[in-house]
């Protein structure tokens, strides 16, 4: 089940087709891709000796053909590079590329770069605004700033062309290592050759962040005939799936059903295909597909899952929890199996042993990725279970987590005034710590 996290990030982009810039990005998550996402990154970062971790992969819901990697070995990658690879080595060349900017402490030093930037800026700022008042003209302003920033800023992007070059070289490196072809990064970097010119971006040899791309074609074509690896990847199956599904949840249902039309019967193309109709509200349809493949497939958790969805949406909650028992049966350390499945029983008017079962599974969850949507959940089934402190607290965490420090205070007050158990007691006192030095931060 694909769902939207948040908006409004902003990260500078390394990876990119054109410029790299900052840009205001938007998340989603969803099991399955997240899966596929793993096993390409895993054996890349393990090749290059950086520490893998599953919550540092994050998708970005973007069409274009870009990859990046920011703080602490995050790996952003937007839904365009998948929904427009035609297979899994592409993806992983893609990986590979941006595993080599990690390798080669290209973030710190981007920063560090950005700092010297900045610095200028702020000289040639402060001069531009003297010679304006002296002469009254803006254009020698304008002149000031220039020659106080171009020369660095050529230095900058040289230097930023030199890092795109040792990345592709870790590259290649990376995918001899792990036994894969070269041969995805070089049909990347015709899409990307030929982006470039349909969107009229000849690259010019100044003010560039990265160097030629029919350079680093060459490069690639070179690499590829030295490389005794075939391009075929054992995750080639698999990425047909995720491909068709991102597709299905981005695109309108008529683009999806002309892209996958009825008269196919292969899984992926009748994965799209459910999607699209769910889309269209034709609930029993898209349910009758799923049903079919879960037949094929009867260990594969992701089709109970999005029946789940479709039947929660539909307004059927007993059809809802049966697929998402099922699904969180077949996949159990998922975190998002397990919000899946204490939702959909929050959703039921549940007992309180019912509610005590979602607080198994949203605690669970939390533990492998604390996010605001779980702490939502866990509020609401700790009030029907009766513990009114611990929800009055769980209210306070999702407060904390959407930003709101003074409501966050607030419901902790209220917590404290409910009889309390020693763990909640503990969480309590843990979190009032948490704001107090949000608070000094604040000053």
């Amino acid at each position: 089940m694909i769902l939207g996290l948040l908006g409004g990030i902003i990260l500078p982009a390394v990876f990119c087709v054109g410029e790299a810039q900052a840009q205001s990005i938007r998340l989603i998550s969803d099991e399955e891709t997240e899966q596929f996402l793993q096993h390409i990154v895993k054996p890349l970062f393990e090749a290059a000796g950086i520490k893998f971790y599953r919550n540092n992969i994050f998708i970005v819901e973007d069409n274009s053909l870009n990859a990046f990697v920011a703080d602490a070995n995050r790996l952003f990658v937007h839904t365009g590079t998948i929904t427009r690879a035609d297979n899994a080595n592409e993806v992983s060349g893609v990986i590979a590329h941006e595993t080599g900017h990690i390798m080669g402490g290209h973030i710190l030093r981007q920063k560090l770069k950005a700092q010297d930037m900045n610095t200028v800026s702020l000289v040639s700022a402060m001069l531009a605004g003297a010679s304006a008042a002296l002469s009254g003209r803006g254009d020698v302003a304008m002149a000031v700033m220039l020659g106080g920033q171009s020369s660095l800023l050529n230095e900058y992007m040289v230097y930023r062309t030199g890092e795109e070059r040792s990345a592709d070289e870790a590259a290649a490196m990376l995918l001899d290592k792990t036994k894969q072809s070269p041969a995805g990064v070089l049909t990347f970097m015709k899409k990307i050759s030929k982006d470039n010119m349909l969107n009229g971006r000849e690259e010019m040899p100044y003010f560039r962040t990265h160097p030629i791309t029919t350079e680093r074609i060459k490069f690639f074509e070179k690499k590829v005939l030295e490389s005794p690896y075939s391009a075929t990847s054992p995750y080639d199956k698999e990425f047909e799936r995720v491909k068709a599904k991102l597709k299905a949840y981005l695109l309108t249902p008529e683009e999806t059903l002309k892209l996958y039309p009825l008269t196919r019967k292969d899984i992926p193309a009748r994965y799209a295909q459910a999607i699209a109709y769910f889309k269209m509200l034709k609930f029993d349809e898209a349910a009758k597909i799923l049903d079919e493949l879960s037949a094929i497939e009867p260990n594969n958790p992701y089709f109970f899952e999005l029946k789940g969805q479709i039947m929660l949406e539909s307004g059927n909650l007993k059809r809802a929890k049966d697929a998402f028992a099922k699904a969180y049966e077949l996949m159990p350390n998922s975190q998002l199996m397990q919000v899946n499945y204490a939702q959909v029983i929050l959703e039921d008017e549940p007992s309180p042993a019912e509610a005590k079962k979602a607080i198994t599974l949203l605690n669970k969850s939390l533990v492998s990725s604390p996010n605001a949507f779980s702490w939502m959940l866990l509020a609401k089934a700790y009030a029907i279970s009766g513990d009114m402190a611990a929800a009055a607290y769980a209210t306070a965490e999702f407060s904390l987590r959407t930003g709101n420090l003074k409501n966050a205070k607030n419901q902790l007050k209220q917590a404290q005034k409910y009889p309390r158990s020693d763990n909640i007691r503990i969480k309590i006192n843990d979190l009032e710590n948490r704001i107090k030095l949000l608070e000094k931060k604040e000053l």
